[in-house]
């Protein structure tokens, strides 16, 4: 019975607060009232659903990304150049503006962006997730917090009504005592 008129209140307190309970809202209020934990965590959800591809994307990505794929890349590039211009000076395979290299270039940048992408809107989902879960957490800690703070209110009130009836009470019998002093002296 207690749970019911709890929902009801909770319901009605985010309902004045935002205009229209979300979905988001109605599952932590359940939460609250079933006592479940709303915090999981989120990381084995996120790794449940991922393809070949978006592992492929993301080791790319985070490669692409490191210091060790920047100097590979320059050690890479200044071979090329050193290879074609001092060592096949005669013959090179790739003459001066490196038209080829270019190409290379090009290709490799064409391929990396959009791969890159794929890992970004990968990252972008996980967060939101993330965010969700986060929102959950933070809403039903904040109505825990005040239904705690109602109990506390409400038991501070009953509590200074008790004290109030018992000094009633210790004035009446001091009353009582200083009559009978008084018919004593």
């Amino acid at each position: 019975m207690l749970t019911k008129y709890r929902k009801l209140y909770l319901e009605r307190l985010l309902q004045q607060e935002s205009g229209e309970l979300t979905e988001l809202e109605q599952q932590v209020i359940n939460s609250i009232n079933q006592q479940e934990l709303v915090s999981t965590n989120v990381e084995e959800e996120l790794v449940e659903g991922i393809s070949l591809g978006d592992r492929m994307a993301d080791n790319i990505a985070s490669f692409g990304g490191s210091w060790t794929f920047i100097i590979s890349f320059f050690s890479f590039l200044l071979l090329w150049m050193t290879v074609n211009v001092y060592v096949l000076a005669i013959r090179p395979f790739d003459p001066y503006p490196f038209i080829l290299l270019n190409l290379i270039l090009s290709c490799l940048a064409a391929i990396q962006a959009p791969i890159i992408m794929m890992s970004q809107n990968r990252k972008e989902a996980k967060d939101r997730l993330r965010s969700e879960y986060d929102y959950k957490t933070n809403l039903k800690a904040e109505l825990e917090i005040r239904l705690l703070h109602e109990k506390i209110d409400h038991l501070l009130t009953h509590q200074n009504q008790q004290l109030v009836e018992i000094q009633k009470l210790q004035l009446d019998l001091l009353e009582d005592i200083l009559k009978r002093m008084g018919k004593q002296a």
